[in-house]
């Protein structure tokens, strides 16, 4: 019941988005369109001031970017931590765990003026580089490769394999399921950023979907029927990636790393 009442406002919007705009304003209003039209998603296609295309590439580029970054970034300090053991590497762990209690807001300005300094206003790498060390991240990863076990590792290291090779073939195919989850917790969480990319970046040509769409909303609020239609844009690349990994999501959360 409760996922039902969760998931209603989703489905007003895809229902909504196939609705005429004399349909949506009707009262009592329907759930279901009693007349389904695709005339929405052709006039935000054919509108001119939206180019859809470049702000998708805009997107995918920083959501793919930083996924693959975070993942390979996570999984190797998530690998030293949990296999290691090296002086002050508790301290250094629970230094990278109190950095989750500081709100992103307070970073904000700090971060601005990094990427001042460096070159990176306005620029798509400038969402990149500051998220390459994701605390979150790195814990997610320690924690489950904690659970494989010491034993393949030495064989691996008796057999002469390097510590490079170890991580690559021995402990990554293992984690299938926590990369999985992490990789699409990190693509969410970045195609739907909204504040930090509309400090960022300043020409319109290099905006991301999630600040196009408000702006697009603002312009036709009394429009639903094309803000519906937007929003169903944004949502569709997050639903692939949810589709193509749900199946590892589900052995993240039901089994551990040792097999």
């Amino acid at each position: 019941i409760g996922g039902i009442i969760a998931a209603l406002p989703f489905f007003w919007m895809i229902f909504g988005a196939f609705k005429s705009g004399a349909e949506i304003r009707q009262i009592p209003p329907t759930f279901v369109p009693q007349d389904w039209t695709l005339e929405n998603f052709t006039t935000i296609l054919n509108d001119p001031e939206l180019p859809l295309a470049t702000f998708y590439r805009n997107s995918l580029f920083v959501a793919l970017t930083n996924v693959v970054v975070t993942l390979f970034t996570s999984s190797v300090l998530g690998f030293i931590f949990a296999k290691y053991a090296f002086r002050g590497r508790d301290v250094l762990f629970w230094y990278l765990m109190a950095l989750m209690m500081v709100p992103p807001s307070v970073l904000m300005i700090p971060n601005y003026l990094i990427l001042s300094e460096i070159g990176l206003l306005n620029n798509l790498w400038g969402l990149v580089v500051t998220v390459v060390v994701d605390p979150f991240a790195i814990l997610v990863m320690r924690q489950f490769m904690r659970s494989l076990p010491d034993e393949q590792i030495e064989s691996a290291r008796v057999d002469g394999a390097s510590e490079f090779r170890i991580y690559w073939s021995v402990v990554l195919p293992q984690v299938k399921p926590a990369l999985a989850t992490l990789g699409l917790l990190t693509f969410m969480f970045n195609w739907n950023a909204y504040l930090w990319p509309l400090i960022v970046l300043t020409e319109n040509e290099k905006r991301t979907i999630p600040v196009i769409l408000s702006w697009y909303s603002t312009q036709h609020s009394a429009q639903l029927n094309l803000v519906m239609a937007a929003s169903v844009l944004m949502v569709v690349p997050v639903l692939i990636v949810f589709l193509a990994t749900q199946r590892w999501i589900v052995q993240g959360l039901t089994l551990s790393g040792g097999k």
